[in-house]
């Protein structure tokens, strides 16, 4: 079975959207690190995921994969703080309890904490993905809608199935 991981941001909840409304309801600029550091550090996560929207039926889709047994299905999250990590956790294990979630502080690249080669990823940062081929991985990007990136492309997590007959 193949290793999969799964990013959480921008790919099972569109927490980005929802984060970038409150930023800038706060008049905080993008742009500012520091603030925007800051911002993700102190934000309310259990509100946060409560209130943001599943991007694509994600964890029926997640499900699918899942019973497919073609993968070992992981959830690979940045994270800014422990309650971040805290609720995220939380809610995955109450949707998605048979899936392990990985937790990588922002500062550090997901290739640090778990070994990509021959690996899969889905993630909706380019950056995350570029790095991951980097270390023999295999990147396919996650979108709303097709947009033609230098990456493969899926828009609904169970299409993995499909490209990987094993």
């Amino acid at each position: 079975m193949k290793q999969l991981y799964i990013d959480f941001d921008g790919v099972i909840l569109d927490t980005m959207s929802k984060t970038y409304e409150e930023l800038e309801k706060l008049g905080i600029d993008k742009k500012d690190q520091k603030r925007v550091m800051q911002y993700f550090r102190d934000a309310d996560w259990k509100k946060l995921i409560e209130e943001t929207k599943e991007i694509n039926d994600s964890i029926n889709e997640i499900k699918k994969i899942c019973a497919s047994k073609k993968f070992n299905v992981y959830v690979l999250t940045h994270i800014n703080s422990t309650a971040e990590m805290v609720e995220k956790i939380k809610y995955l294990h109450k949707k998605l309890p048979q899936v392990t979630v990985v937790s990588v502080p922002k500062e550090i690249p997901k290739t640090e904490v778990v070994n990509p080669s021959a690996a899969i990823l889905i993630d909706d940062f380019s950056g995350n993905i570029k790095e991951w081929q980097k270390k023999l991985g295999i990147g396919i990007k996650f979108v709303k809608e097709l947009e033609g990136s230098d990456y493969p492309e899926i828009t609904h997590l169970s299409e993995v199935i499909d490209m990987f007959n094993q």
